[in-house]
């Protein structure tokens, strides 16, 4: 480390059954969006036409083929925004300022698979593989990090596009589909091609979070196998649901919460506000927004889960690391402006405390501002309405807790 100190400012239950009207009716439900403000989630009935594609189910995905992923980040992979630089500058309460290195670790014991949430600036309604400036950064936002802990690969998937999370009538059962099918296909080849056995983290923000709710419900949760591999899963802005008053069922038949940090086989799931999520919130509450992209049962009384990174049983402080670099398109817009500092990355310790709250049928990670006269650093804002709270720092206000809590997994792994 090298200091300078200076002072200054169940599982899912039904087919994969998804209408088009039931999508229209959750327009901007997908994650990242631009600046125009979301759509409300309330609900509206499917027309006939709807109904009929709403039949499509994952029986109807093409068959694996054996054309290889495109890799976004993978190891060995030139250029691989996963293991960008890390090195990060501390700020605390204070102004002291300390630069601190961090570099990634090589052939860790253990493999991070990263699915991106909704970034694609492409005009289309389904993305191609291209990767492009808004997957580099995001990844290096979301994922890079992680590579401390373990080896990161995030494959390229045809995601809904930001077009088509702002267009109802692009949010089509068939579009989802194909987002689907493309991320099984990569996951289903990661496993016969790359994997060698390791244990593995699944790592996913709203829309890449809701693809992987379906993709553990119906390939993970009933094969015990792959159960036994499965170290955690990180699920940010997703909406996973468990029975009320319990840490197994809804999404997941067999994979628990988290509650332990060495804990394995199991699941790290919230949504962070500011203020409890309104009525017609897209995160924290069951069937809303980015629930019809995992298309989970909202039968049976059921709350969106929600784990605690600081502290898997109860309230603790938070450890944000917020890049200082630019992240392109319309996500980058919506964050807000960079920092400007020497070093890539910027963490705030001592700034936030958290907590689970359930209330009038919500579920959330509320995020309180911990108080120190003259604390110079900046908050985080909910850029884009209370019906978003803090979706688009998910992942950035724990990164430091989630990373540790993968390590100390890992380890218990190894013991």
């Amino acid at each position: 480390m090298r200091e300078r100190t200076t002072r200054g400012p169940a599982r899912s239950r039904q087919p994969f059954l998804l209408a088009a009207a039931a999508l229209a009716a959750s327009a901007g439900l997908a994650g990242c969006s631009s600046s125009a403000s979301p759509a409300s989630s309330s609900s509206s009935s499917p027309t006939s036409s709807s109904t009929q594609t709403a039949q499509a189910t994952t029986s109807t995905l093409p068959p694996l083929r054996g054309a290889q992923p495109v890799w976004l980040c993978r190891p060995g992979l030139a250029d691989d925004p996963c293991t960008a630089d890390l090195n990060y500058l501390t700020v605390t309460a204070h102004g002291t300022r300390s630069v601190e290195d961090a570099t990634p670790a090589r052939n860790q014991p253990v493999d991070c698979f990263y699915v991106y949430p909704t970034v694609s600036a492409q005009p289309t309604v389904n993305a191609n593989l291209h990767v492009d400036s808004e997957e580099v950064d995001v990844a290096r936002a979301q994922a890079s990090r992680f590579s401390q802990v373990c080896n990161v690969w995030a494959p390229m998937y045809r995601q809904l596009t930001l077009k088509a999370i702002t267009s109802p009538s692009d949010l089509t059962a068939g579009a989802l589909l194909t987002a689907y099918g493309s991320l099984l296909s990569a996951w289903k080849l990661y496993l016969q091609n790359d994997n060698d056995g390791r244990p593995f983290v699944l790592i996913g923000h709203s829309q890449g979070a809701a693809i992987l709710i379906h993709l553990i419900a119906t390939q993970i949760d009933p094969n015990p196998a792959l159960r036994k591999k499965l170290v955690s899963a990180i699920l940010l802005g997703g909406n996973v649901t468990v029975p009320v008053g319990s840490d197994v069922g809804g999404s997941f038949k067999h994979v628990p919460a988290c509650t332990t940090a060495t804990a394995t086989g199991c699941v790290i799931a919230y949504s962070s506000f500011l203020q409890p999520p309104p009525a017609n919130s897209l995160f924290g509450r069951v069937g809303q927004g980015v629930s019809a992209l995992s298309g989970g049962s909202t039968a049976g009384h059921l709350q969106v889960l929600c784990v605690n990174p600081a502290n898997l049983t109860g309230g603790g402080v938070l450890q944000p690391f917020f890049p200082t670099f630019t992240i392109a398109g319309p996500i980058g817009a919506a964050s807000g402006k960079a920092p400007i500092e020497p070093e890539p990355w910027v963490y705030f310790p001592d700034l936030y405390r958290a907590s689970c709250m359930t209330q009038a049928g919500a579920t959330w990670l509320q995020v309180d501002v911990v108080h120190t006269p003259g604390d110079p650093r900046p908050l985080v804002r909910q850029t884009l309405g209370p019906t978003w709270g803090l979706h688009l720092a998910d992942v950035n206000l724990s990164l430091g807790n989630l990373v540790t809590i993968v390590h100390d997994e890992s380890k218990s792994l190894q013991s």
